[in-house]
Formats: C-alpha cells, sequence, structure tokens
C-alpha cells in the first residue's frame, strides 16, 4: 500500500514539507510505503472549464497535473499539504487540485484522503478546510487526527519546533494506516464497493 502526498509550497524542503516527511515516516515504521510529490516553483494553469478531459487527465500537458494523476491512480491513500497565504491554501494548489479532480476525480474514489495546513500564525483551519472539500466530492473517506492537521512555522525549518504539530501529523499517519489495512481487510473478506448513482444533475439556474 502506498500514500502520495502533495507539496503544494514552492519551497521543495520548507515547512510544508517537513509536516509531510513527519507523516511519511510515520506511515513507513506502520508499514505504509509513501511519495512526496513536489509541486514546485513552475507555472500551473487554473481549470478553464474547457470540458476537454481525457483518460490521462487535463488537456493541457505543459505542467504536473497528469504526472499527478498516473501516479493518483496507482495509490491508495492521499494527503494535501499547504503553506498558508492571506488565510487561506497557496494559489497554485488550488489550480492544481482543480484540474486533478475535475479530469480525473474517479481515481480518488473510496481511497482515503487528508489535508496538512503550515501557517506562521493565523489562517491554517481556514486553509485546511478548504483543501478538505475536495475528499467529500469525490466519495473518498477523510482521515483525521487528535486535532486539526496544522503545523505552525515561518522560517525554514521552524516547523520542527512545532511539537504538537508533529505529534499531529503523526497521529494522522497512525489513522491513515490503520485506514488503509482496514480497506484492504474488506476487500480481501469480499466486501464490495458501494454503488454508486450518477445522471440526476439538476440545474436550476440557466
Amino acid at each position: 500500500m502506498k500514500v502520495l502526498m502533495l507539496n503544494g509550497s514552492a519551497h521543495q524542503k520548507g515547512n510544508t514539507y517537513l509536516s509531510l516527511l513527519e507523516v511519511g515516516k510515520t506511515l513507513e515504521a506502520e508499514g505504509i510505503d509513501y511519495e512526496i510529490f513536489q509541486l514546485g516553483g513552475g507555472p500551473v494553469r487554473d481549470c478553464i472549464g474547457c470540458g476537454k478531459c481525457s483518460e490521462k487527465g487535463c488537456i493541457f500537458d505543459d505542467d504536473k497535473v497528469n504526472e499527478f494523476v498516473a501516479k493518483a491512480k496507482e495509490a491508495d491513500g492521499f494527503v494535501f499539504g499547504t503553506p498558508v497565504y492571506y488565510a487561506h491554501p497557496s494559489g497554485r494548489i488550488l489550480s492544481f487540485l482543480d484540474r486533478v479532480f475535475y479530469s480525473s476525480g474517479k481515481a480518488f474514489a473510496f481511497k482515503p484522503g487528508a489535508s496538512v495546513a503550515v501557517a506562521r500564525r493565523g489562517g491554517a483551519s481556514a486553509s485546511f478546510d478548504v483543501l478538505n472539500k475536495y475528499f467529500g466530492i469525490s466519495q473518498m473517506p477523510t482521515v483525521g487526527s487528535t486535532y486539526w492537521n496544522l503545523v505552525h512555522g515561518w522560517e525554514q525549518g521552524e516547523a520542527a519546533l512545532d511539537t504538537e504539530g508533529l505529534q499531529t501529523m503523526r497521529n494522522l499517519a497512525r489513522s491513515m494506516a490503520w485506514m488503509l489495512k482496514c480497506f484492504e481487510a474488506g476487500k480481501a473478506s469480499g466486501v464490495p464497493l458501494p454503488e454508486t448513482e450518477r445522471g440526476n444533475r439538476m440545474n436550476f439556474i440557466r
């Protein structure tokens, strides 16, 4: 089993990365593989609602969206990490995830997800809430911890000083590992995935 994590910061080794790494180390101790996917500082397109998604993902192939989609199809669980800008997730992670989920939401269905927000001070819980919205619309069980999944830090490396935040990351990882193992046991016992109804889309405003 493998958890795919997304570092939504342009800083590849900053505090968001350190927080995700704490999750990853604990997952490994629980026998779960992980990968931290770096969004990086390159340009990221917004979704323009063109409706030209394909089996590989988004029609635009000049950034990392489709690379992430390919990995997501093979992953068993997800953690999305973001720095907090103006009490909100980074614009780049939202543009990225909008296109990922719009084009390939079915790749995430029935796989557990968690979000992590890293802030200097305020706005972390609001950012955490925003990222959780992707799970609810995609039939993804949401993984919690012993506090909201928040870590505090400003200068590079300061996240390591937030002992409560890192404890929350470790407990998040243990909850994720437990959930993945339960799902695997259910699958081995022949428990089927729930049936999904589609087609009843009501559009009252035209």
